[in-house]
């Protein structure tokens, strides 16, 4: 009998193996597909018990790239520049993703108050829409609110 487990045993332990193998690179391949461009539509803004609506397709466009490894957002007015409602925002640095916890490090900003701090996110994906959700905080501007974004995917 020994002899039967030991073969057993050498026998089950590659196969349990390739199993943990197969477990673990299915976990990858079943990561949100972050990557991609993403076009900015709207957001939510709650602060101090106040809560506001922005519709970004209405005056400005803003994008959202994000590759393996970094992000980056660009934002402009529609009148380009001409008049008071000019405006541009850049800014971009490195993140992580678990699961559906996503967190920004904004290492570049044009607002350089902004950089040097870490943002964080609870995102999901339904088809072509990102819904992004967190913390805006950044202590020496006195900012603390709560954000929701929303991106549709940009398609060529």
């Amino acid at each position: 009998m020994p002899l039967r487990a030991a073969y057993l045993c050498a026998f089950l332990m590659p196969v349990v193996l390739l199993a943990c193998q197969t477990k673990s690179e299915t976990q990858t391949s079943e990561a949100l597909p972050l990557k991609g461009t993403w076009e900015l539509i709207s957001g939510r803004t709650v602060e101090k018990g106040d809560t506001l609506f922005t519709d970004y397709r209405k005056n400005e466009k803003t994008i959202k790239i994000i590759n393996d490894t970094h992000f980056s957002f660009l934002r402009h007015d529609l009148v380009k520049g001409k008049d008071t409602a000019a405006v541009f925002v850049a800014g971009g640095g490195s993140y992580k993703l678990a699961g559906n916890a996503y967190t920004e490090f904004l290492e570049y900003c044009n607002d350089r108050q902004w950089e040097g701090n870490k943002f964080d996110f609870t995102v999901a994906i339904k088809g072509d829409t990102l819904i992004q959700t967190g913390v805006e905080k950044v202590a020496n501007l006195g900012i603390d609110r709560v954000i929701t974004e929303t991106y549709l995917r940009v398609r060529e």
